[in-house]
């Protein structure tokens, strides 16, 4: 005899629901006959053709090397017993060898990789007012060092470069300029034994 839930008996149990497997919603399938989505593919590399000047320039040093090498004289001794030959024809051939394999790197398609810096805008034109100063710094530092000497024309050479990249604390730039051309003057002739010209400075410093 069963007792119903009114008079204080348990109620039967009732069945679980069936849970429906998950379908893919109608906006997810795509129409029957519709074409496969494009997948993505790598653009076929090129070979750049202005690569293949620098592969030429390393094999034609490469050569100009080995040649200058074979016309030293044979100058061995208990000090050097393989000479003065051995190192510039192994640089040589060397030069040669990475000419060789970059030109079959260019020729399958290898590109050097641009610059990914995070701080480098790469479709930023060239500075051409700042290279101009910064190669004028060098050429007056060049024509002046044997008549100035170096304290001065080195003092002109960084003041100048300090100027070229942007820097106008003119005063400090100067003082700091010289610095470095005195600590380099006298490293240069004091650790080095090398001495740079001194100029209208000969017997000063």
């Amino acid at each position: 005899m069963t007792t119903g839930s009114g008079r204080g008996g348990d109620a039967p149990p009732r069945p679980y629901p069936e849970v429906e497997p998950d379908r893919p919603a109608a906006d997810d399938v795509p129409p029957a006959g519709s074409p496969e989505p494009a997948v993505a593919t790598e653009p076929a590399r090129h070979p750049d053709r202005a690569q293949y000047g620098v592969c030429a320039f390393l094999a034609l040093l490469g050569g100009f090397v080995i040649v200058e090498a074979t016309r030293i004289g044979h100058a061995v001794n208990a000090a050097d017993p393989i000479g003065p030959k051995p190192v510039p024809i192994l640089l040589g051939v060397l030069l040669l060898v990475v000419a060789a394999i970059y030109a079959v790197d260019v020729f399958r398609g290898g590109v050097g990789e641009p610059e990914a810096g995070e701080d480098v805008d790469l479709t930023t034109p060239i500075d051409w007012r700042t290279v101009l100063l910064l190669i004028g710094a060098f050429l007056v530092n060049a024509v002046l060092i044997d008549r100035l000497g170096w304290v001065i024309s080195g003092t002109i050479l960084f003041w100048g470069s300090a100027y070229a990249l942007g820097n106008r604390h003119y005063v400090r730039n100067l003082l700091i300029a010289v610095a470095l051309s005195l600590v380099t003057f006298y490293t240069f002739a004091i650790g080095l034994g090398v001495n740079l010209p001194a100029g209208v400075l000969q017997g000063i410093l």
